[in-house]
Order: C-alpha cells, then structure tokens, then sequence
C-alpha cells in the first residue's frame, strides 16, 4: 500500500476518534471499512503507534469510557498536524475526482498567479532541518531589490497565504531571520551539521502570531467589532487560535483574540475595510486610523 493510503488512513483514524466521544476500537475499524480500508486489527493497532511516533500525536485508551482519546497536553504541533491533514484530505479528494473523470479539472479554478517559484525547495529545505545541516543559497530583497548570500542554519518552514519560507540563524549569530523561498536561488545543503539547542520548538515563536513577523513584543488581547455579515466569515474561519466571541447578535459580532500585534495583523484588518472596528488596544485602533486618513488622502 502506498504511503498516501497510509497517510489517509491515519487521518480517518484520527477523524473517528476526534468526532466520536470516545470510540471503541471496534468502532474506529468498523469507520475504516466503511470508508474502504480493509484492514485487520494489527495494521490498526500499528498505525496508532505509527501516529504517535511520527507525527507526536498520543492516542490514549481511557478505562471508564472505554474508548479512546486524543491527549492534547502531550502532543506536539498538534494545530500543524491537523492542518496537514486538511491539505492530504484535500489532495485525495481532487485526486479521486480526477481519476474518476478527466474534465474534473475543468471544473476545478485556483486561486493563483500561475504557480509560487521555487516550491521545487521545500524538499531539501525540508531534509536539511530534519538533519541540522547548513544551507547556502542567494536571496532577493524586494525592498532593498538586492540579493545577498547567505548561510543559514535552518530550523523551521513556515507557510502563509499559500507562499512558504524558511526560518534559520544567519551565520554564527543569534539572529533569526525570515526568506521566501521563492526569491532563494542556487541552494546547496551543506554536509557541515549544526546544534540547534538555542530553541527547542521554533513554531512556537508564531503561537501569538498572525502570519509571519515574530516578536518578543508583549502579547495583547485584540478587540474587534464586524459587521453581522463579515462575522459569519469570522466564526468559520477564525483569525486566530485564541479567537473567542463576545458578543454576536443582530448589529455586531465582537471577538477577542490574545496575539502580539503585528503587521499582518494591520493588514488583515485594512483588508476587512468597513466590516471591522478596533475597539481594544486604543493604539492600535489609532494606527488604523492614520493609515486610513493618509489612504484617503491619495484619492482626495
């Protein structure tokens, strides 16, 4: 069986036990069969292991329910897990529509720009942090429209808004940094090897964190007032993990979520135009405010 089915298998397994109050493990392989997995109690038993040992997620038995459950405490990157699964889910979906009938992807339309360079990357970008080893490779500036070599010890890839990049220490130093990997050229992954003992979990520097910039900035808590309409969109897609309603009636849908603000943030918020209001931090809705003012201006 190839490893995809193996991958799928591992999401339904985790699918059943997430969605069904405790399922007992007659449960768990009655769901497999039904969705085309005929599998024995072993394989079952081995890919719970396998869940466990590769992916950090612990599957527990609880006695009194007589079922099993996710031990969310002890699981590791368990919001990246489970996003990875949406992406394999997503994947198998197309991919079956595709097999079943060749115009599937005429009905199908991507929201793109004609494909992100350098996506050709992330297997060796992938490689060397599973590794520790050191990479070499030019990167563009669009700001300063310059590129510089680099060499960096990389520790973590990061994906927003469909366009992924590494994060790594630059040279000796301990300073952090963030590349595109569609503005990295000539990469070469170094046999030179690295410890990596400064941050033992890199991902958890975007816990607080709306989209890429990273800071060791005080977390807030962000109040924001939509309109009733934008706040259907918000409850089903949150901005943020922490994200909790306050108030959600007929003239507004207020929420609360606990992040460093950043400019992601701001932007997303500008992105929102007349749908959302800043109510809390009052400097943060004075920010938007300016903007908005120095915005208007250009039209005037």
């Amino acid at each position: 069986m190839s490893k995809q089915a193996e991958v799928r298998r591992y999401s339904l397994v985790i699918e059943k036990i997430r969605n069904g109050q405790y399922p007992s493990f007659r449960e768990i392989r009655d769901f497999l069969h039904q969705q085309g997995f005929q599998v024995g109690d072993r394989t079952i038993q081995r890919d719970m292991e396998q869940i466990r040992f590769e992916f950090g997620i612990e599957i527990k038995y609880n006695h009194t329910r007589r079922g099993y459950f996710i031990d969310y405490e002890n699981s590791v990157n368990i919001e990246s897990f489970f996003h990875f699964l949406e992406i394999v889910n997503t994947a198998e979906l197309l991919t079956q529509s595709l097999l079943e009938s060749k115009d599937a992807l005429r009905h199908i339309s991507f929201d793109t720009g004609g494909g992100l360079q350098g996506i050709s990357n992330l297997k060796p970008l992938l490689r060397a942090i599973r590794e520790r080893r050191k990479i070499c490779f030019k990167h563009y500036n669009f700001q300063t429209e310059k590129t510089t070599d680099y060499t960096v010890k990389p520790c973590l890839l990061r994906e927003y808004q469909n366009r992924w990049y590494v994060v790594g220490y630059v040279g000796d130093t301990k300073k952090l940094l963030m590349f595109g990997i569609d503005r990295i050229t000539n990469l070469e992954v170094k046999a030179e090897t690295f410890e990596c003992d400064r941050l033992s979990d890199p991902a958890s520097l975007f816990d607080h964190t709306i989209g890429l910039v990273f800071s060791q900035n005080t977390v807030q808590d962000v109040i924001l007032s939509f309109t009733p309409t934008q706040g259907k969109y918000i409850k089903t897609l949150p901005l943020h993990r922490s994200q909790k309603i306050l108030i959600d009636n007929e003239e507004e849908c207020r929420i609360k979520i606990h992040v460093i603000p950043n400019y992601e943030l701001t932007q997303e918020i500008l992105r929102l135009g007349d749908t959302v209001k800043v109510l809390e931090p009052g400097w943060l809705a004075t920010e938007i405010r300016q903007i908005l003012k120095k915005t208007l201006k250009q039209y005037q």
